[in-house]
């Protein structure tokens, strides 16, 4: 009877062990979905903000033409008719647009930045779960 018993528990031990197996390996496949989900949704959430950000670029690069240019010969009217001479005076408002369309495009850039692109949600769950899954394995 003992050696039956025996072999009864064993049995029922090894259904035990591949039942947590399945099961562990199941919510381990579960959570691997739900961090694909999250970094899919962070991911598009970065995405927005490259557009959001190359749209500043592109509105800042086609806005201020048509204002500088105007802002520009009124600005170098001004210096004409206070004694500079033309040339010099036109130079000088194409320096200063430069330096706007300069100041506008570095906005973008740094609205472009990798470490605010960074899914940094998704990579602090992925490591959260490399322990959880070690912890499964012990």
């Amino acid at each position: 009877m003992s050696v039956r018993s025996d072999l009864k528990t064993s049995k029922d031990d090894l259904r035990t062990v591949a039942i947590l197996t399945s099961e562990a390996l199941s919510q381990f496949a579960k959570l691997f979905q739900n961090e694909v989900d999250l970094a899919k949704a962070e991911v598009g959430e970065k995405f927005s903000k490259i557009g959001n950000a190359m749209a500043y670029i592109g509105a800042g690069a086609i806005l201020v033409i048509p204002a500088l240019v105007m802002a520009l010969f009124a600005f170098a009217a001004a210096m004409i008719a206070g004694g500079w001479s033309a040339p010099i005076s036109y130079f000088i408002a194409a320096v200063i647009a430069a330096a706007i369309a300069g100041i506008l495009c570095l906005v973008g850039v740094k609205r472009l930045d990798a470490r605010n692109l960074v899914p940094r949600e998704t990579v602090r769950q992925l490591e959260m779960d490399k322990d959880t899954a070690k912890g499964m394995v012990r």
